[in-house]
């Protein structure tokens, strides 16, 4: 008899317990320096981002990081019509303009890559470049990694009324 009643009070409390906690919710973790919060019910990690970000036309450098594009799609057109070839130095951002050229720098090995801005991504939160994989190999990002820390600094930046400005690269090779 002494071990039902010690049952029901472990079964009260465990339903009190699951009731509390989902009372309160539970809104998933979003890094504060993402340019964007995850909704209620995504993940941070594949949380995606918000419809259109503004374009970025400084021309600053941007440090974040890359991730490079998966195999599939290899030969799928990307924003701007081209088609995605792994072998190219292509890359997608999300807010720098279709076309900006920049340097890739992966801050760990120091290693460089040109690249040119020409499809949109990546969607997961805390990466700023996906790279083909021929520019992701070229600055040591392996399959085994992944993901790297990465400097962005564009070289020239296309602005809407078809001129280009230069970019944080251009202005320091000056210096």
């Amino acid at each position: 008899m002494l071990d039902i009643l010690n049952l029901n009070r472990f079964a009260a409390i465990l339903l009190l317990s699951v009731v509390v906690v989902a009372a309160a919710g539970c809104k998933p973790y979003a890094d504060p320096e993402a340019s964007s919060k995850p909704t209620v019910g995504e993940s941070a990690q594949f949380a995606t981002a918000s419809a259109k970000p503004r374009p970025d036309l400084s021309g600053r450098t941007r440090f974040g990081i890359a991730s490079f594009y998966a195999q599939k799609f290899a030969g799928r057109e990307m924003a701007d019509g081209t088609k995605m070839d792994p072998r190219h130095d292509n890359a997608a951002s999300r807010t720098l303009p279709l076309g900006t050229t920049a340097v890739v720098t992966n801050t760990e090995t120091g290693q460089s890559a040109h690249v040119t801005i020409q499809d949109r991504g990546p969607y997961v939160v805390g990466r700023i470049v996906d790279l083909s994989s021929s520019t992701a190999r070229k600055i040591g990002i392996t399959q085994h990694t992944g993901i790297a820390t990465v400097t962005v600094a564009p070289i020239s930046v296309p602005l809407p009324d078809g001129s280009t400005k230069p970019g944080a690269a251009t202005l320091d090779a000056k210096l």
